[in-house]
């Protein structure tokens, strides 16, 4: 059994990873903390792809006196070298007598690799210590690790009586700005947004992440780095002035056609068919081909047509609904467009989350798997 001391050391790694919620993708979350004597000597959190990782970053703070620390990391230490070294081999030239992990690496090219490293060191080794905490870390990288495609969520905003949008399709703005600066950090910390063509038609949303709605102290870093903007066009209907293509954050049009637009060709957007048994877009394929592309979390923004054709298929791990504290009457639009017809065909959700984002209500839900 772990200490109380062990505990909270990596409760504060695990925090401090926290600070790369934003912008480490494709990369997982890290923190580490260096203690020695009772005291912090440094603490290291890994800020984005191709820069220290957590404990090259400690390590560093900390010098010479890193030698007979413990160092307290969220993730098992790396045992393979990327664009950085491995950071087990940077904690042994260091002289650290003992590391305190929050969990396996689920990367296949670690795996248990670090540790044993360490181990045959001589380095004192114990963990996993406050796993499910920092397993909550990095949903997507586990997922994309462990079976190769990305943890998928799906954003929502609607009225108390489950509505989304009036009849028209009118739906500006169901909740309120607190709401809307949250939706915009679930995009930063996104490496993919989906929408349907519906939605981009009917709204011409670009899609992108707005440093100035983040309210975040490092809102410059979480949107240094756009997501991809996915958009479903079965029918090749996007016209070449949507805002979803012309922002410099990158795009990519998915279809059902064998044949790519050519007026989005002529723009250099990039083009992929991925036809489906329906004529449409195959949503398994797609979410198999983010995964592909190192997609650890992808958001889904759409409307109740598409986002229903995703709980369908079993493709979301996260739904998050915003609640507003008002009524849009029974002739607009439901959340999701599910055909059910009797209680034997309901799907039964899991709530995790429920709390208040202004005004309005922040719903956290997941599918139940024994539903």
């Amino acid at each position: 059994m772990p200490d109380s001391q062990d505990r909270l050391y990596m409760a504060r790694a695990i925090n401090i990873a926290k600070q790369g919620l934003y912008s480490t993708m494709p990369n997982p979350r890290v923190g580490c903390v260096l203690v020695k004597d009772g005291k912090v000597l440094a603490e290291g959190w890994h800020r984005m792809a191709g820069e220290g990782h957590a404990e090259v970053n400690a390590l560093a703070q900390a010098g010479e006196e890193a030698k007979g620390a413990t160092a307290y990391v969220s993730l098992e230490p790396c045992s393979h070298s990327g664009r950085t070294g491995p950071c087990c081999e940077a904690l042994v030239q260091a002289g650290v007598a003992r590391v305190v992990y929050g969990m396996e690496d689920p990367n296949p090219q670690v795996a248990g690799r670090g540790i044993e490293r360490l181990q045959n060191a001589g380095v004192d080794v114990s963990g996993p210590i406050l796993e499910e905490e920092a397993r909550a870390l990095n949903p997507g990288f586990i997922k994309r690790m462990e079976n190769g495609r990305p943890w998928v969520r799906c954003k929502l905003a609607m009225s108390l009586d489950g509505r989304t949008a009036m009849a028209s399709g009118e739906s500006k703005w169901v909740t309120g700005p607190s709401a809307r600066s949250d939706v915009q950090k679930l995009r930063a910390r996104s490496c993919a947004i989906i929408s349907g063509i519906g939605s981009i038609l009917s709204d011409d949303s670009a899609l992108t992440v707005r440093e100035d709605e983040l309210k975040l102290p490092n809102a410059g870093l979480a949107a240094i780095k756009q997501p991809l903007r996915v958009v479903l066009d079965s029918n090749q209907r996007l016209q070449a002035g949507a805002k979803v293509i012309q922002s410099p954050a990158g795009s990519l049009v998915v279809h059902a056609q064998s044949e790519a637009s050519q007026a989005l060709s002529e723009l250099g957007v990039e083009q992929i068919s991925l036809p489906g048994s329906d004529g449409r877009v195959d949503l398994s394929a797609l979410i198999q081909e983010l995964g592909r592309r190192e997609c650890n979390e992808v958001l889904v923004e759409t409307g109740a047509n598409l986002a229903g054709a995703f709980l369908r298929r079993g493709l979301l791990d996260e739904v998050i609904i915003y609640m507003a504290p008002k009524l849009m009457g029974s002739q607009a639009r439901p959340l999701f467009e599910l055909p059910i017809n009797s209680m034997a065909g309901q799907l039964p959700m899991i709530i995790t989350d429920v709390r208040a984002v202004g005004n309005d209500w922040r719903i956290t839900a997941k599918p139940d798997p024994e539903g």
